[in-house]
């Protein structure tokens, strides 16, 4: 099974805005391999759809390291930029008056940077300023 054939599935179900976060691509290669190695092309399938849901609520930096990266963005004190509109994945980030900061190593994700957009960490993507995760702290 390969992976473009899942991800069109995904898309087919109107998961379109979450194909652009890595965490769905990455769920969907876990769980395809495993839907295969148990039950052949349509456990890839089945395994695929799901694996790519976890992988995209789990986001980039993944349950485990999500609240630890949020401490750590927020204690270095960086100032807050102003956006007007929702802060979301997807969202490009203006040429200028914001600032990026390099990820630390123990994050494992040289390929980001991140800064802080109304309050909230992001992770963006720095060619593009691409915001591709948006570490919230889970209060309404």
């Amino acid at each position: 099974m390969r992976i473009p054939a899942t991800l069109a599935l995904l898309a087919s179900f109107g998961l379109t805005a979450a194909v652009h976060a890595q965490g769905l691509e990455r769920g969907a290669q876990d769980g395809a391999s495993r839907g295969e190695e148990m039950a052949g092309p349509l456990g890839a399938i089945v395994g695929g759809a799901i694996g790519a849901a976890v992988g995209t609520a789990n986001g980039i930096l993944g349950v485990d390291r999500r609240e630890r990266f949020r401490i750590y963005a927020l204690g270095e004190h960086r100032p807050s930029v102003a956006l007007s509109g929702p802060v979301r994945v997807g969202t490009v980030l203006p040429e200028d008056g914001v600032v990026y900061f390099d990820v630390p190593r123990e994050f494992a994700l040289p390929e980001y940077s991140y800064t802080v957009i109304n309050g909230h960490p992001v992770l963006v993507e720095p060619r593009t300023r691409r915001l591709v995760e948006v570490i919230d702290d889970g209060r309404p």
